[in-house]
């Protein structure tokens, strides 16, 4: 099964004028599906901008910032088979937004030709913490 994982550092920053940096491919392995796509590592880095940039219009409601720029999301699994997995948290283990946040994600990644089929975990491990935040959410939180 070919797998690309993202791992995404607590103090990466992703913005329309700032590049994503930082992300770590951690494994490749072969799809199990028979019509593969067998990405090059090129290919790889174009769907990788392209998920994040998806994941980017993906807003929390109660602060108005993205889930990348809040550090909510903490790994990207992407397969062969357009398979993505999604591990991310929550500001907190009782918010009310999870349903709404989840949604909004599979709403973005059907903008990502390659993304066949969507999973989102909620994990709480590492919690999440103002330190996961890049500059940018931040600034325009007002936190220093």
């Amino acid at each position: 099964m070919s797998d690309t994982y993202l791992q995404l550092p607590s103090q990466t920053c992703l913005s329309k004028s700032l590049k994503f940096h930082k992300i770590d491919i951690l494994s490749v392995k072969k799809g199990l599906r028979p019509r593969m796509a067998n990405y090059t590592a090129e290919e790889v880095e174009k769907i990788k901008d392209r998920i994040l940039s998806a994941l980017e219009s993906v807003i929390d409601p109660e602060l108005g910032v993205d889930i990348i720029n809040l550090g909510l999301v903490y790994a990207i699994e992407f397969e062969d088979s357009g398979r993505t997995e999604i591990q991310m948290t929550l500001t907190t283990m009782g918010c009310p937004l999870a349903d709404l946040l989840t949604d909004q994600i599979h709403d973005a990644m059907k903008e990502v030709p390659e993304v066949t089929e969507t999973e989102v975990k909620l994990v709480w491990y590492p919690a999440w913490s103002v330190d996961k935040m890049s500059r940018y959410a931040r600034i325009a939180l007002g936190i220093r």
